[in-house]
């Protein structure tokens, strides 16, 4: 057989090999991608300012503001949503930040004593509360409170820890809030008193966590 010839027979039978393994090779890298990113779910009062919270850390891929916690099907802002809290789903790299450092970062940007809502907006939807999806993330959550709690004894951490349900995102024009509306968002965080609230209350707490995630 011609030189030629055998090499154009090897490449026609090894070129179905080198395909699976191409496709192997993709579909192994699609794993690990996914097994990477994970979601979690936070109730902290206004969601523009929970989502505009997160969406500051390093190792968070995207945060989405909705509503979560309660049984009405397909809650709207503008229309009913009795029973659910205000949150923000994050969706995050869990290789660059941990779920533990997520819940560091919540309970640092929320006044987790007040029970009747946050800051400026009172009621129900504006509570806060962590959504757990599995018993790990419980028990991080529940070892955080406890750390949280021991930090203002003489007050009761509000906070609740809640199995996480059915993630509603919310009309669009409340996406990305912040960043399409700086200045109304500015001056409403302002007025509404967050963050001269959230500093007077953490501003000189030493948490021995010390896992803070830091910001872009």
């Amino acid at each position: 057989m011609p030189r030629h010839t055998a090499q154009s027979s090897l490449l026609k039978n090894l070129t179905p090999l080198l395909a699976i393994a191409g496709f192997t090779a993709m579909m192994m890298q699609g794993i690990v991608a996914q097994a990477e990113e994970r979601t979690a779910s936070f109730a902290g009062g206004c969601f523009w300012c929970v989502e505009s919270d997160f969406a500051k850390l390093n190792g968070v891929i995207d945060v989405v503001s909705g509503f979560t916690g309660g049984t009405l099907q397909n809650p709207t802002y503008r229309g009913n949503h009795e029973g659910h809290y205000e949150a923000a789903e994050v969706t995050y790299d869990s290789e660059q930040i941990s779920y533990e450092e997520l819940l560091v970062h919540f309970w640092r940007t929320v006044d987790p004593l007040d029970a009747g809502g946050q800051f400026c907006d009172r009621g129900f939807s504006y509570k806060t509360a962590v959504f757990v999806g599995n018993d790990e993330e419980r028990q991080a959550a529940e070892r955080t409170l406890a750390e949280v709690d021991a930090l203002f004894p003489k007050d009761p951490v509000a906070t609740v820890i809640l199995p996480a349900g059915r993630f509603w995102p919310v009309e669009e024009y409340h996406q990305d809030y912040a960043e399409k509306n700086p200045l109304r968002y500015k001056y409403y965080r302002s007025s509404c008193g967050r963050d001269k609230r959230v500093k007077a209350l953490w501003g000189d707490k030493d948490w021995g966590l010390n896992t803070a995630a830091s910001p872009h």
